[in-house]
């Protein structure tokens, strides 16, 4: 009989989870549950997949806004001027770490990118800069400067004027700014050498820019927290990239050491059903918001952790395709009987077969936690974890 229903993903369904709770057994425990109440039937090659928020909350792998102070003294030194480029506009991700870089420094040289910052959300638009004659790829701008072209915005969603908003909070902590707006790296380096890059996804391009133009210490917020402060919180490899604010005085991190929790998850689940699931970790969806203009990934990666079976890219043919150009003068049965036999015999690699075009060419993980992030939420759905079944099936199966 042939299937009806393709890919689904279901939001689990877990109490609140706190420090020092056993994500393997409750986890496992909630999926199995839910496959008996619902019901449905477990599978191999489902997906469950466990937001990064209740992984880190399980760990405690929490830092207060002083051990981030503490960290910014000891690398950029007691009583420094240090510039803190390209951040972005998040009173969720990024303020409460500039409260902590104000309080471990004399002096702060914030400059932002402009018209938006690296993430999509947007101080200007591209329009306003045309009528201004500005242009964002050369022009520095101070902030008197700034005033005077465009005055006071507040951000579409959040109604907040950030460059008030970031001033004010250093300020707050007795420590002096100044606001510049540019978007060539090697620009703070007129203001200072002593510089915190605040990019995600282009820092390692931006130190390497800083370092070849004179910067004499330069470090991204990889590097801060990249290991403990007094016993907090620390991820080694991504330090303060994809942590959130917990408390005004807070923040937690993204998680480490986690490849054991999804092996292991990935293991009782054999254990209690026979199955082989895939497990992964998953924090911010890769996707941009088409109104806004802001782009999901805030996180340095989708997935920071993920079973093996998950490694890798799709392999699919594009149906369309196959049935305006090889097909075009089947139809009905005898039609989705050659696109089934032209599934099955569909070799291991793809690359460059133009049947495959358009089958969106990204990581598995990247895709399934796109998925996974727009079914979870980030409000009060209270489903951090997801089953995705069938993302692995196709049209040629019964």
């Amino acid at each position: 009989m042939s299937k009806y229903v393709g890919v689904t993903s279901r939001g689990i369904r877990l109490p609140i989870i706190k420090e020092g709770d056993n994500l393997v057994k409750i986890v496992t425990e909630a999926v199995l549950i839910a496959s008996e109440n619902e019901p449905f039937a477990l599978h191999d090659r489902d997906v469950i997949a466990i937001t990064e928020s209740i992984v880190a909350r399980a760990q405690g792998n929490y830092a207060t806004v002083d051990d981030i102070a503490t960290d910014v003294k000891n690398k950029f030194g007691e009583g420094s001027t240090i510039g803190v480029i390209f951040p972005i506009l998040s009173r969720n991700r990024f303020a409460i770490l500039l409260k902590g870089f104000a309080r471990g420094v004399k002096k702060i040289v914030l400059m932002l990118s402009y018209p938006s910052d690296e993430v999509g959300n947007a101080l200007l638009t591209y329009d306003e800069l045309d009528e201004k004659g500005i242009n964002p790829y050369s022009d520095v701008l101070s902030l008197e400067k700034y005033r005077e072209l465009f005055g006071h915005k507040v951000h579409e969603f959040t109604g907040v004027d950030y460059i008030d908003y970031y001033v004010d909070l250093i300020k707050k902590e007795g420590t002096d700014v100044e606001v510049v707006f540019a978007n060539q790296a090697k620009t703070i380096l007129k203001y200072t050498d002593k510089v915190l890059n605040c990019d995600i996804h282009t820092r390692s391009r931006t130190k390497r820019i800083l370092k070849a133009n004179g910067g004499k210490i330069v470090l991204g917020m990889d590097e801060i927290l990249n290991s403990s402060v007094n016993g907090s919180g620390y991820n080694e490899k991504y330090g303060l990239l994809g942590s959130n604010k917990s408390t005004e005085e807070k923040v937690k991190l993204f998680p480490r050491d986690s490849q054991s929790l999804v092996d292991n998850i990935q293991q009782v689940m054999l254990e209690k059903t026979g199955k082989h699931l895939e497990v992964m970790v998953y924090g911010d969806g890769a996707f941009k918001d088409p109104q806004g203009k802001i782009w999901e990934l805030a996180d340095p990666v989708v997935s920071p952790f993920f079973t093996e079976g998950l490694r890798g890219t799709p392999n699919e043919l594009k149906l369309k395709f196959l049935a305006d150009n090889d097909f075009k003068d089947l139809k009905g049965e005898e039609l989705k009987e050659a696109i089934k036999a032209r599934i099955k015999e569909k070799g291991a690699n793809l690359v460059g077969n133009m049947a495959s075009q358009g089958t969106t060419p990204r990581q598995l993980t990247d895709l399934i936690g796109s998925l996974c992030d727009l079914t979870s939420g980030s409000g009060d759905k209270g489903t951090p974890v997801v089953l995705v079944q069938n993302y692995f099936t196709n049209y040629s199966e019964e």
